[in-house]
């Protein structure tokens, strides 16, 4: 299996994530945020295709990081070889972050119709989420962006079925969400 990357894996980021992290910078967004600080990852045909093992045997190579990050692009326009890759860190000891452009609960009720957007969600500890929005854009909002964007602990929400927010903070239940079209996954 192969995934498209925009970059080698970044080491040694302290920005995307709590403790060290390596980054995977996947190719390919649909959102096109403006004022995004990426916008070269955009392009669905950009990149490298690179061999997940290969992308596997680099974690694996890996001194001294506390986890590893997805980001973009857009990760989850690539779900089955992210959570290949997640599910390989996680069993070395990883911590697994992930940025988005989709909220969760967008992403819960697509994964109905696409079972492996679930399989990497499940993969997921922290889900930063929600379109990067240049008129809440902030230098201090941790890990994110823009203030919009969220910190989704992914597997206690999934547990209770509600949205939890890493500063323990509940939002509306995940379940009941259904997506506009317009707002589709786009693969």
């Amino acid at each position: 299996m192969e995934i498209r990357l925009a970059a080698d894996l970044q080491e040694d980021s302290i920005v995307d994530g709590e403790g060290i992290r390596a980054v995977l910078w996947t190719q390919g967004c649909p959102h096109h945020c403006p004022g995004c600080h990426n916008p070269g990852t955009h392009d669905f045909n950009g990149g490298m295709l690179v061999d997940v093992e290969d992308v596997k045997d680099r974690i694996y190579d890996l001194k001294g990081h506390d986890g590893i990050t997805f980001s973009g692009g857009d990760p989850f326009v690539q779900p089955k070889a992210c959570a290949e890759i997640a599910r390989y860190a996680r069993s070395l000891g990883y911590n697994i972050w992930c940025y988005t452009g989709y909220t969760f609960e967008h992403l819960v009720a697509l994964s109905k119709g696409k079972p492996e957007i679930m399989e990497f969600l499940k993969e997921i500890d922290i889900l930063v989420d929600g379109k990067f929005q240049l008129e809440n854009r902030s230098l201090s909002a941790l890990f994110r962006g823009s203030t919009n964007q969220r910190l989704v602990m992914v597997k206690e929400s999934l547990e209770q079925q509600m949205t939890i927010l890493k500063d323990d903070d509940v939002e509306e239940e995940i379940f009941s969400f259904s997506p506009r079209k317009e707002e589709g996954l786009y693969v």
